[in-house]
C-alpha cells in the first residue's frame, strides 16, 4: 500500500507514461472502434435524455479500472459508470487510499452524435490533493498531462494559460441550462453583463484544456462530480490558472463546494468571475 505523497510522486515520476499508454489503449480498444458506429442498443439513458451512456463508456471504464489498479497497488478507482451503478463507490475519494478518478467518455452526447468533441479523463488524487492528470481527445489525437509541481503539457509542449487580453470580453464557458437549478441559473445570469461573453459548455475536459491553452478565459460550472473536474483542474493549475467557489475557496475534489464555481486563466480573473456569480446569486 502506498501511504505517502512522496512515494506517489516517485510513482508518477517513473510511471506517468504508463498511465498515458493505458488511456491510449482504452480509447483505441473500446472507444474509437465505436465512434460513428454506435448501434441503437449500445446507447442508454441514465437520469434522462441529456444523460447518456454507451457501451464505449462502460467498456473503457472497465479497461481503465483494471489497468490503473494494476499500475499502482493499493489504489482504488472511482469511475463515473461504477458510481452510477453503486453510488457508495464515490466515498473512496474521501478515503486514505490513492484514488484514480475516471471519466471514460467525457462529452458522451457529442460522442453519440459522431462529433469529435469528447475526451477521456483520468486523475490521481490522494487525501484530497490532485497529483496527476491525463486528458486524451482520441478523435483529435491530442494528449494533455499535468503532474503537481511539474507543469502542464499538451503533446509534450508546455502549457501556459496566460491572462485575458485587456479590453476584450471575457470568454466564459458555463454549465448547460439542462444541468442547473433555478438558484444556479440566477447565479450564472451574473455573467450576462458588459465585458463578458458567456456560452454553454461542451465537454468539460476539453473546456479545461482550452483554458490551460489560453483559448478560453474561464469556466463557470454548477456541478461537482469529480470525474468531470479533477483532471482539468490540475491541468489548469499547472498551466498557471486558478479556481474558486462562491465562498472564495479553491474547489475541493472531495465535494461539499458552494456552487457554481469557476476556473480561470489567472487568479484575478477567477476572483472577477466569482464576484459576478455572487452578484447574480
Amino acid at each position: 500500500m502506498i501511504d505517502s505523497i512522496e512515494t506517489i510522486e516517485e510513482f508518477l515520476a517513473q510511471r506517468s507514461s504508463d498511465v498515458e499508454e493505458a488511456v491510449r489503449k482504452a480509447a483505441a480498444t473500446e472507444i474509437l472502434p465505436r465512434w460513428r458506429r454506435l448501434a441503437t442498443h449500445e446507447v442508454d439513458q441514465k437520469s434522462g435524455p441529456h444523460d447518456l451512456v454507451t457501451d464505449a463508456d462502460r467498456k473503457a471504464e472497465l479497461y481503465l479500472t483494471e489497468a490503473l489498479a494494476a499500475l499502482l497497488p493499493g489504489s482504488v478507482v472511482v469511475g463515473e459508470e461504477a458510481v452510477h451503478a453503486r453510488p457508495a463507490t464515490y466515498e473512496a475519494i474521501r478515503g486514505d487510499a490513492p484514488v484514480w478518478i475516471v471519466d471514460p467518455v467525457d462529452g458522451t452526447r457529442q460522442f453519440v452524435r459522431g462529433e469529435a468533441g469528447f475526451c477521456t479523463l483520468v486523475a490521481l488524487a490522494h487525501r484530497g490533493t490532485l497529483l496527476g492528470s491525463w486528458t486524451y481527445a482520441p478523435a483529435r489525437d491530442r494528449f494533455a498531462t499535468a503532474l503537481r509541481g511539474k507543469g502542464a503539457h499538451l503533446d509534450g509542449e508546455r502549457l501556459f494559460a496566460g491572462v485575458p487580453e485587456p479590453g476584450r470580453d471575457l470568454r466564459v464557458a458555463t454549465s448547460h441550462p439542462d444541468y442547473t437549478t433555478d438558484e444556479q441559473k440566477d447565479a450564472l445570469l451574473g455573467l450576462r453583463t458588459d465585458g463578458v461573453a458567456p456560452r454553454p459548455c461542451g465537454s468539460a475536459g476539453l473546456e479545461y484544456l482550452a483554458l490551460a491553452r489560453g483559448e478560453l478565459d474561464a469556466v463557470a460550472f454548477s456541478w461537482e462530480a469529480a470525474w468531470d473536474h479533477a483532471a482539468g483542474l490540475l491541468l489548469v493549475e499547472e498551466a498557471g490558472g486558478a479556481h474558486l467557489t462562491l465562498t472564495g475557496e479553491p474547489f475541493r475534489v472531495e465535494g461539499g463546494n458552494t456552487l457554481p464555481f469557476t476556473a480561470a486563466r489567472d487568479a484575478a480573473t477567477a476572483r472577477r468571475v466569482v464576484g459576478l456569480l455572487s452578484d447574480g446569486a
